[in-house]
């Protein structure tokens, strides 16, 4: 488990092509520091295993098929910043929100104006698990949603997530990665079976879901 509070920008030092993957090396001294082989590490908001940790500065990870074809990673390049998170110890402060790493596909950066207010597009198949006030995370930073439409989404970036992430880089066209709130699929998961079926109440039969 993730909370969406980047602990440093990283940087990939080498790309290699494998059967339906890509082994990717990262250097990122603060989170090799104490990283050892199968732990998880998040890369710009997807949670993948260290393979090896080959300095004091850098780890591989592979990434699967399912990964680079639901994430952004399928375009990394050498000389690409990333945002790195360890997983979250027990008993550590909770100061984003939880995220699991699973990302559920890519959005679009499209402008930011001198407010640090800043409006990404967002897939249509997400858009109903996205709410105002809610929270979302975007290349692994744990955000709070300002507004929202069918299409596209908004949010309030402070000085210190520019300087510090991926985003202060990000130009108008550039893919993020985006995970919703995993609490919002799992309602929607089991209130659809009732929604959709004739209701258990008062007899009637409730309407289909839209």
């Amino acid at each position: 488990m993730f909370t969406g509070i980047v602990e440093e920008l990283g940087e990939i030092t080498a790309v290699e092509q494998l059967p339906n993957a890509a082994r990717l090396t990262v250097r990122g001294p603060v989170v090799t520091s104490d990283a050892k082989h199968g732990d998880s590490i998040a890369v710009s908001g997807v949670c993948l295993t260290v393979v090896e940790v080959t300095s004091a500065q850098e780890f591989t990870v592979d990434v699967v098929h399912e990964t680079l074809r639901r994430s952004r990673l399928a375009k990394i390049a050498v000389g690409d910043r990333v945002n790195l998170e360890r997983a979250t110890a027990v008993g550590d402060r909770l100061g984003g929100h939880i995220m699991q790493g699973h990302v559920d596909g890519t959005g679009v950066f499209l402008s930011r104006d001198d407010n640090g207010l800043t409006r990404f597009a967002l897939p249509a198949h997400l858009a109903r698990y996205v709410v105002e006030k809610g929270s979302i995370a975007v290349d692994g930073i744990s955000l709070t949603v300002a507004s929202v439409t069918n299409d596209e989404f908004t949010v309030a970036l402070i000085p210190t997530t520019l300087e510090l992430t991926t985003l202060g880089r990000a130009e108008p066209g550039d893919l993020v990665n985006l995970e919703v709130d995993v609490v919002a699929k799992y309602v929607e998961k089991l209130a659809t079976a009732h929604l959709s079926g004739p209701a258990a109440h008062n007899g009637v039969r409730a309407e289909e879901d839209a």
